[in-house]
């Protein structure tokens, strides 16, 4: 499984989240502690917000912690929302189209998770892209499909409803083919001034996501950022977060009983 935090909040260097922190999305990609894959090394990307509208981003191959473009990138670029991951490929190439965060417009995108069988319905769920969005299928991954099925779905207008639409759409397919494995989906999206976080999956055992507020910034991801994970609150499965202004409400899934009848 992969590993992705966010940020929003007072401007810092990227350094400050990525690298000086005890349990720092770096020292994750080598050591993490609430996953069944230890070493993250299929690639990392980041993606800010500066005072452009559209977000910055860069992707590369190697492992997050032997880049030395990345020290330097996090050591100059400051911002007040940003996202960072690190990748553990469920099967896809380790390219930088497959690596995270997506972009679209000024929203951006990452996810820690899998559809179950994803070959077996990648076909099918590359047709339900509109053609005017299919263009933007630069890689190969499911966590793009998601993404570009959210847009689809209306994300730009009503968030909520994109989710649970998209969401719907696969565990229908899935049920369609007669597909057992879990769909999991751990995922953050953002328009450059809200983040909003889910955690889902059609077993019991979604990817975890937590959520810690400070005096002037919000942090939130797979892992606590340090050791003792004091203060650090696991978002219940079920749930997504939505997190402006430097605070966070935590809210059940919409239709979510219903989608998974």
């Amino acid at each position: 499984m992969c590993r992705w935090m966010a940020y929003q909040g007072d401007a810092v260097y990227l350094e400050s989240l990525l690298f000086e922190q005890e349990h720092s999305l770096i020292h994750q990609s080598l050591s993490a502690k609430k996953s069944e894959v230890t070493v993250n090394a299929d690639g990392f990307g980041l993606g800010w917000y500066d005072e452009r509208e559209e977000p910055g981003f860069y992707h590369e191959i190697l492992p997050a912690w032997s880049d030395c473009n990345l020290k330097s990138l996090a050591r100059h670029i400051k911002s007040g929302l940003f996202f960072a991951h690190v990748r553990a490929s469920t099967g896809t190439a380790t390219n930088r189209s497959n690596c995270h965060p997506f972009s679209y417009k000024n929203w951006l995108f990452m996810h820690n998770g899998q559809i179950g069988d994803y070959e077996d319905l990648r076909w099918q769920l590359d047709r339900l892209i509109p053609e005017y969005l299919y263009s933007e299928r630069r890689g190969a991954t499911d966590s793009e499909v998601i993404f570009l099925l959210l847009i689809a779905n209306g994300l730009e207008e009503n968030p909520e409803k994109a989710i649970a639409a998209t969401i719907s759409q696969i565990l229908n397919l899935m049920e369609q083919k007669k597909i057992t494995e879990p769909f999991r989906f751990t995922a953050i999206l953002s328009n450059g001034s809200e983040m909003i976080a889910i955690r889902f999956a059609s077993d019991d055992h979604a990817p975890s996501l937590y959520c810690k507020e400070f005096e002037k910034h919000i942090v939130i991801g797979s892992e606590p950022l340090d050791l003792s994970s004091d203060g650090w609150a696991l978002i219940p499965q079920g749930h997504m977060a939505r997190i402006k202004n430097n605070r966070y409400q935590v809210n059940p899934l919409p239709n979510l009983m219903k989608m998974t009848a």
